[in-house]
């Protein structure tokens, strides 16, 4: 079998095993998000032997030749030394600049000792002592107010605990930033948006509305925000004071008869989706159905995690 290092421990494990799944049964503690290759939260660096990488495309050039590889994608097939993503050393601190409740969701703004260069919908990793999860953005590049995050705060969790307790003046390492699937193109202006988000799914969608707006889109912003109860729609007070921008808020309990009312405007409609790998799924089936076509969707989609 093959022997597998990560620091001071050393193993074996059966041949073919995933990269990723090793290294938390030895509890490694590797965040992961998506397992799809998109989050890039399991950002490991291969320091001897190479692993099968299903995803090489998934990091740039530069990345791959130092080492960096997602543990998600990798399959351990020969002696492998790795070291993991350790943010004092691989990433970058920043500040917590703001802490705000909105029901359950912490608003979290974050000041950077270094200007970080982003497009609206990318995502983070943040570190909190040892724990570590990847978040969407829900800020927009060049805004006075740094980094935003959202963060559902309704359950307990070892990195929902540590967050809980922040307060302005602390320090949060961050880790990779990662595209996404979410994003907005200048050559959509003609085109309407629907922009559909589950939870604080809807940080990402958030900012690539204001993006839109900010570029001048010309044709409709639909944004479809859904929640369990009222409180679960913790914009909804900015949202609709935004021009530009027609939401809709929805809970869970009534998903279906809104789903059933979907009619794009135009054969061109794009529509965004962000949740849960079940949420995106059922929305991306109902938008097929309603007419818009499966390469006029793109799709985020998030394991929740403690």
């Amino acid at each position: 079998m093959p022997e597998l290092c990560a620091g001071t421990r050393r193993w074996s494990v059966p041949d073919g095993s995933n990269l990723l799944d090793a290294l938390n049964q030895q509890g490694l503690n590797v965040p992961y998000s998506c397992r799809a290759g998109s989050c890039h939260a399991c950002l490991v660096r291969c320091l001897e032997g190479a692993p099968d990488d299903a995803r090489p495309d998934a990091l740039s050039a530069a990345q791959r030749l130092h080492g960096w590889r997602l543990a998600c994608q990798c399959r351990v097939s020969g002696d492998l030394r790795v070291a993991v993503f350790d943010p004092a050393r691989d990433g970058q601190p920043a500040q917590v600049h703001s802490v705000d409740w909105l029901g359950d969701v912490l608003r979290l703004r974050l000041r950077l000792e270094r200007a970080l260069r982003y497009r609206a919908g990318q995502h983070l990793v943040l570190w909190l002592g040892p724990v570590a999860r990847p978040y969407s953005l829900a800020s927009l590049p060049g805004e006075d107010d740094g980094l935003e995050f959202h963060i559902d705060c309704r359950h307990s969790g070892a990195f929902r605990d540590r967050a809980r307790g922040l307060k302005t003046g602390d320090w949060v390492g961050l880790g990779e930033l990662s595209g996404g699937a979410l994003h907005y193109d200048p050559d959509w202006q003609d085109r309407p948006l629907w922009l559909l988000a589950a939870g604080t799914g809807l940080a990402p969608l958030w900012g690539v509305a204001r993006e839109a707006l900010r570029q001048g889109h010309q044709a409709g912003i639909t944004l479809l925000h859904v929640a369990h109860d009222a409180a679960g729609h913790y914009l909804a007070p900015t949202l609709r004071q935004t021009p530009g921008i027609d939401s809709v808020c929805v809970l869970h309990a009534d998903l279906d008869a809104a789903l059933a009312n979907l009619r794009p405007a135009s054969r061109q409609t794009l529509a965004l989706l962000c949740g849960a790998p079940t949420f995106v799924e059922r929305l991306a089936r109902r938008l097929f159905i309603a007419g818009v076509p499966r390469n006029q969707v793109l799709a985020d989609s998030f394991v929740e995690h403690a």
